[in-house]
């Protein structure tokens, strides 16, 4: 066997580890964003704006793309396609890109976003009366948390003519005068954070593997083209 050959060979099934565990991993992502979207389902009515809705759905998108790149490029190593290959390795460079503009966009724009989040939240708030779905979200999110309003109990005082929500009390049922003083927005944030640190560690374990990926794919691309001119 040639030394291209052989380098070949070696570069197509540490691709493949590499795709495989890639692939794991999109399913692991996959399968923690059905977990949050059952478990987060009774503040179904809420606005996406809500930290834990938006988390399932960032986590079920990743999860879903990551699975399908991750078979492309065991499929397109196991065939040492070069098409395969080059498609493999575009989609991932784009995912990459997409994935450290949106780290970016969240670390600069923060603040910002969590003004809108808050600010769509209250806005929300005005239908509690009227819309049944809403306001057993907003009831399953306060006792749930055991907190009161979107940045404080006092965002009640306007939606319930000056008074609170039985929901925002321990006793859950008659008038509630004196809530909890926590806001429901921090504490649901605190909340996601604490139990998405894994997840995050997960991410850049996933990360580092894409970029292997790339550089594996870009390594058998070349190789299967220097092959094929050997060939020739």
């Amino acid at each position: 066997m040639s030394v291209s050959r052989r380098c070949l060979c070696c570069v197509k099934y540490l691709m493949f580890v590499f795709n495989l565990i890639f692939w794991l991993g999109g399913c692991g992502l996959f399968g923690v964003g059905v977990w949050l979207s059952f478990t987060q389902s009774a503040f179904s009515s809420l606005p996406l704006s809500f930290p834990s809705l938006s988390a399932a759905n960032l986590l079920l998108v990743a999860g879903g793309v990551t699975m399908v790149t991750g078979f492309l490029g065991c499929l397109g190593a196991l065939k040492e396609q070069r098409c395969l290959l080059m498609t493999f390795f575009i989609i991932l460079l784009l995912l990459v890109l997409t994935e450290l503009t949106l780290t970016m966009v969240l670390y600069i724009f923060n603040a910002e976003l969590d003004i809108r989040a808050q600010n769509e939240l209250k806005e929300g708030m005005k239908d509690y009366m009227t819309d049944k779905g809403l306001k057993t979200s907003w009831d399953n999110v306060q006792i749930m948390f055991k907190c009161c309003g979107v940045a404080g109990k006092e965002d009640w005082y306007s939606v319930i003519n000056g008074t609170l929500p039985s929901s925002c009390c321990s006793n859950h049922i008659g008038q509630c005068v004196d809530g909890w003083s926590e806001p429901c927005y921090d504490k649901a944030k605190k909340w996601l954070l604490t139990n998405i640190t894994s997840v995050l560690v997960f991410g850049v374990c996933i990360g580092i593997v894409q970029i292997l990926a790339l550089i594996f794919s870009l390594l058998m691309y070349c190789q299967i083209r220097r092959a094929e001119k050997y060939l020739e």
